[in-house]
């Protein structure tokens, strides 16, 4: 059985290891670098990302969760988690924050405003609908929220909203101290995946729709699947089988 890894250092992590237990798989939390080791994935949750970094830094987890998501084992960050694994990330408090990086990305840290403007919405979500089954929408629950401002040509676009009418105009300092706008299209990218990460700026832990785990513990096959075929080139026969995937789609939790 795959054994998870959940980041808890703050935030989200107790839903996350709850809506792993709800899909019957092994969650277990991470707040050391040496808890790390022999696990097959990692969540990294939402939070406050600043505080998140700073208890990160503290325990010395940077070097490891650079290491971790350099071996392609599979990664998800959701909303303070998609700001860690950014390769660039604006919007930030004086100074910044120290990030994991990995994805190839620019996220804006508070994209949709303060907590005051968080918001819940319908997403279309064809590839996880494809992958997982069930309606080709999905809520999204997005709290003090991340977006993503712009993606490399290897990250795989699987969702975006409609920007928010009374979003703060995002703004970020030039080199020379100047500011100017940044983002200006009316729908923004809320999540992607990019090989062995995956992110969402939303939080589908706070729902009861477990596609978006599925559809995780899956990116995690694939990598078994990868490495095995690597191993068996010469072979003449291999096996691919694949389950059906008829599962059930539970509703969200917020109506």
């Amino acid at each position: 059985m795959a054994v998870v890894g959940v980041l808890a250092l703050q935030g989200s992590y107790n839903e996350h290891m709850a809506a792993l237990r709800r899909i019957g798989v092994r969650g277990v939390e991470v707040r050391k670098p040496e808890q790390l080791q022999g696990l097959d994935s990692l969540i990294i949750p939402g939070g406050e990302s600043t505080t998140m970094a700073k208890l990160a830094n503290y325990h010395n987890l940077f070097p490891a969760l650079r290491e971790f998501v350099g071996t392609g084992r599979p990664v998800w960050g959701t909303c303070a988690g998609l700001i860690f694994l950014a390769n660039k990330a604006v919007g930030q408090k004086s100074g910044g924050q120290e990030l994991i990086g990995g994805l190839d990305c620019t996220v804006h840290r508070n994209f949709f405003g303060s907590q005051l403007q968080s918001f819940e919405t319908e997403l279309s979500v064809p590839m996880l609908a494809e992958k997982e089954g069930g309606s080709d929408t999905c809520r999204g629950v997005f709290i003090r929220a991340p977006a993503i401002l712009d993606v490399g040509s290897d990250v795989e676009v699987l969702a975006d909203c409609p920007v928010p009418s009374d979003r703060p105009s995002i703004t970020i300092a030039s080199g020379e101290g100047v500011e100017e706008e940044v983002y200006s299209k009316d729908r923004v990218i809320v999540a992607v995946r990019q090989g062995n990460i995956l992110a969402t700026a939303f939080h589908p832990e706070l729902t009861s729709d477990s596609r978006w785990h599925r559809f995780f513990l899956d990116m995690d096959k694939e990598s078994d699947t990868k490495a095995f075929s690597a191993l068996s080139l010469s072979s003449s026969s291999r096996d691919t089988q694949d389950g059906s995937k008829n599962k059930p789609l539970d509703l969200p939790i917020f109506e």
